[in-house]
């Protein structure tokens, strides 16, 4: 008997869309279902040099919370590499400006730091209100809660 493990390739795994709801959720408690959504953990052909993951469409990332006083202590920092060039912006600030980016963040740091998980990251869609272009690929909704 041939008790070989089976490996997922390329062209053999069958991507799906995803879509969740972020109204209410916990920033890291979303974060942490759609990064295991985007590598295909959740599947039983999951192959961790391989990208098994589905799609994953985020709406309402402009109602996500974070619990505690973490909303006015976390802040989000970017270097442009000049002298003076480190520039921060809190949690509040960056859900005013771009809550889409926030919701991004916290996902992609999920990731592998790799090729791949490059390549998973960009599976993820994110957009602030209900409202999604992806539609047409009628996108089964999971519960972040889960």
């Amino acid at each position: 008997m041939n008790k070989s493990t089976h490996y997922a390739k390329k062209g053999e795994v069958e991507r799906k869309w995803l879509l969740i709801d972020a109204d209410g959720a916990t920033l890291g408690r979303l974060a942490t279902v759609a990064a295991m959504a985007l590598r295909g953990k959740n599947k039983p052909q999951y192959t961790p040099n391989a990208d098994t993951g589905d799609f994953v469409v985020v709406i309402n990332a402009d109602k996500v919370v974070l619990s505690g006083n973490k909303a006015d202590a976390k802040r989000y920092w970017r270097y442009s590499g000049w002298l003076g060039g480190m520039h921060f912006e809190s949690f509040k600030e960056a859900m005013a400006k771009h809550p889409e980016r926030v919701v991004e963040h916290a996902v992609k740091g999920m990731l592998p730091k790799t090729k791949l998980g490059r390549q998973q990251g960009m599976k993820l869609k994110v957009y602030a209100g209900p409202e999604h272009p992806h539609t047409a690929q009628n996108p089964t909704q999971i519960d972040w809660r889960a």
